[in-house]
């Protein structure tokens, strides 16, 4: 079974990752991911990845109506510390985790598990990361397919070349956008809100740089 260290003793900065119910495969990369951080935070029916991963938590969070029982038993006699909330709630639970983690000095975010069936939960929890971008908390969602950022001024990714990359606007008028590093690259543009034309560019070596002056732009690296 992993555990992490007792992050209440890290005075570095500290990366977090949070793990909710929706799908999520266990490649290699995410493993890598969750026992590289030093929080792990559970969302509610998240549990049954940790449980199939044998990772212990720091803490579960969440009004616990997606959990199944032995789950809740399992991590219960782990003395996994547990915060209840009640079902109803002006939250989702992984906004109450992205603020439990915020009150507990994390500095760096992984929303994993947070995508699916549901496109409602998946918007809300894509939009969390613009939560995090206001406050300048660098913060992602990854899935197997997918890298999901929220980006209000700069960015650099690292890839592979023919990775996907596309730029969404989710304000009115995005400005002095400047894409390198892709097969299209782009300098100073102005994209609006609506248009398709950052869907879909290419990496042409390791690395690509999104930036823009002004506006929101959702910033996904992906694979078929």
């Amino acid at each position: 079974m992993f555990s992490c260290i007792d992050f209440h003793d890290n005075k570095l900065p500290m990366k977090c990752v949070i793990i909710a119910s929706g799908d999520l495969e266990y490649t290699n990369n995410i493993i890598k991911i969750i026992k590289d951080t030093q929080l792990i935070i559970c969302a509610d029916g998240g549990a049954r990845h940790l449980r199939a991963l044998d990772i212990l938590p720091h803490v579960m969070i969440g009004d616990f109506d997606s959990i199944a029982p032995d789950d809740k038993l399992y991590f219960k006699k782990n003395k996994v510390k547990t915060i209840t909330f009640p079902s109803k709630k002006n939250q989702t639970d992984s906004e109450l985790c992205v603020s439990w983690a915020l009150e507990n000095n994390a500095t760096d975010i992984t929303l994993l598990g947070v995508t699916g069936t549901r496109l409602d939960h998946t918007l809300a929890n894509i939009f969390l990361l613009k939560k995090l971008a206001g406050l300048q908390i660098p913060a992602r969602i990854i899935n197997k397919n997918n890298e999901i950022h929220i980006v209000t001024n700069f960015i650099k990714l690292k890839g592979r070349p023919k990775d996907l990359l596309s730029i969404i606007p989710v304000t009115q008028k995005v400005t002095g956008v400047t894409l390198k590093g892709l097969e299209y690259p782009l300098e100073n543009a102005t994209l609006k809100m609506g248009s398709s034309l950052g869907i879909s560019n290419s990496f042409k070596g390791n690395y690509a740089c999104v930036s823009l002056e002004k506006g929101i732009l959702i910033v996904t690296k992906s694979k078929d």
